[in-house]
């Protein structure tokens, strides 16, 4: 076996134990073992598992990344923008259920891709100039793009992580109903929102 393949082996092979016990229930030992090589190779390639899990969670997140980037990347409708992206998450949900594991526990250790949160702004942020140019359009408060924007990808997100274990409906069935229920409220949306009842203090 070359470096690079032994070094795409132990990825694979880390990347499967961090997914089944998380950062702290794997261990440099136990990835040599799956890999059926010694601890210093692990050391060699990575220098311990704070590097191999960095690398791991890097690749990842630009997987993901690459995925959303590319779904929002075409002109198109946007509730038809808002059906690629949901279907690239929950995409990466069912092809890569292990990356998305480990993106979606907390990091304990700095990725130089950043974390699961900030990939999700780095979204957000996409999804706003869309949003945008929409409120623009109907006349409503263009500022009001990041709150929107937030909540969409957040809600997206948050339900890909339950899909995640659930994995029913379908996952065609479960972007129809995410986009319906964005979509719909979109739609119908108020200029100026007011509560329909003072919160009590």
């Amino acid at each position: 076996m070359t470096g690079r393949e032994r070094r795409e082996q132990l990825l694979d092979v880390a990347r499967s134990l961090f997914a089944e016990k998380g950062f702290d229930g794997a261990s440099v030992e136990e990835i040599a073992h799956r890999a059926s090589v010694s601890k210093p190779v692990v050391y060699e390639h990575f220098g311990g598992k704070e590097g191999i899990y960095a690398v791991v969670v890097d690749r990842e997140m630009q997987s993901l990344l690459g995925r959303m980037t590319s779904a929002l990347g075409e002109e198109a409708h946007p509730r038809i923008l808002l059906e690629r992206a949901a279907h690239a998450l929950l995409d990466y949900v069912e092809s890569a259920a292990d990356g998305f594991r480990i993106m979606v526990r907390d990091s304990p250790v700095p990725a130089s891709t950043g974390t699961f949160s900030s990939l999700l702004n780095d979204i957000a942020s996409q999804v706003e100039h869309i949003l945008a140019v929409q409120f623009a359009a109907r006349g409503y408060d263009r500022k009001l793009a990041t709150l929107y924007s937030q909540a969409l990808v957040g809600m997206v997100a948050f339900t890909g992580q339950w899909w995640l274990e659930a994995r029913k409906p379908k996952k065609d069935e479960v972007v129809a109903h995410l986009v319906s229920l964005a979509w719909n409220g979109l739609s119908h949306l108020e200029g100026k929102p007011t509560l329909r009842e003072r919160p009590t203090p």
